[in-house]
């Protein structure tokens, strides 16, 4: 892949898959005969609804956002029916097609303050870690790092989410349940972190890994979704305790910008919290002796 994201590039291609998906029954539009020789909306007709030139629309589609109003940009964004995380893509798109070369750089952390690291291990019933927006797992408390045991088997290191999701598929398909809804909301978080940072090098070289060595992976990339990893449920098939349904929170850090922390819970009295119990004596009876960090990481 190149060095930095092609701006222009991933805006033509984004606002294409977004106009593709609408039809104009979707958009209130009047649907004439004829084969149409556009999948979804016309340039003409995103112009309409949006209220703006076709001459214009036309430019924004072929890359150039910058100096595009907020006013423009969220009626853009009715116009094409973005959801929220599509809508804040289009803001960080916009952004960076803005912004002068040296403010562009913001590169996610690649480490944790001790103090976040004593807020984790402070959690005690619930599987607790911080990750940054290229799902690299930074830090975790006893717990995460049992639960997450088959992940932390890759040696290399951060722990990265995505990479054991494309990467080595056979193990994720039998810890994740939802296997293909997981590898969906990684490429999408990926994006989303892209539209972000697109100057990150190593968010742009395990873009560049995942392209080059997962079809899937290259198919989902393709469809330019985005995803804001908020909370939500996930089931996973722990190989010591077995099948385990999660509630989840991830929540940003405001002191440590790019930086989440994310929280796993299980229903007071269901197999989900006995299992739990079942995960923690087994950590610390010793049993998960994985660690999340090389030695002299």
């Amino acid at each position: 892949m190149a060095a930095t994201l092609d701006l222009r590039t991933e805006i033509r291609e984004f606002l294409r898959s977004r106009r593709a998906r609408i039809t104009p029954e979707m958009a209130g539009l009047p649907a004439y005969g004829g084969k149409r020789r556009v999948k979804g909306l016309r340039r003409e007709e995103v112009a309409l609804l949006a209220g703006v030139s076709v001459e214009y629309y036309v430019r924004i589609e072929r890359g150039s956002l910058a100096g595009t109003s907020e006013g423009v940009l969220d009626a853009l964004a009715t116009a094409l029916q973005l959801t929220e995380a599509e809508r804040d893509y289009l803001f960080h798109l916009a952004r960076q097609s803005g912004a002068p070369d040296g403010r562009r750089h913001c590169t996610a952390p690649a480490t944790v303050r001790p103090a976040l690291q004593q807020v984790l291990d402070a959690i005690t019933a619930a599987p607790a870690w911080i990750s940054n927006g290229r799902l690299d797992v930074l830090a975790m408390n006893q717990l995460g790092r049992a639960l997450y045991s088959p992940v932390l088997a890759d040696p290399r290191r951060p722990a990265n989410t995505a990479r054991f999701v494309y990467l080595h598929p056979s193990e994720a398909e039998t810890f994740f349940v939802d296997y293909d809804q997981s590898a969906r909301n990684a490429a999408a978080i990926l994006r989303m972190e892209m539209g972000r940072n697109p100057h990150d090098e190593e968010l742009i070289a395990l873009v560049g890994q995942l392209s080059t060595c997962s079809e899937l992976f290259r198919q989902q990339w393709a469809s330019q979704d985005v995803r804001v990893h908020g909370h939500g449920s996930k089931r996973v098939n722990h190989p010591v305790v077995g099948e385990l349904d999660l509630d989840f929170e991830s929540m940003d850090l405001p002191t440590d910008p790019g930086l989440k922390l994310n929280v796993y819970t299980a229903r007071v009295g269901g197999s989900a919290a006995e299992n739990l119990a079942l995960l923690a004596s087994w950590a610390s009876q010793g049993g998960m002796a994985t660690e999340l960090h090389t030695p002299g990481g």
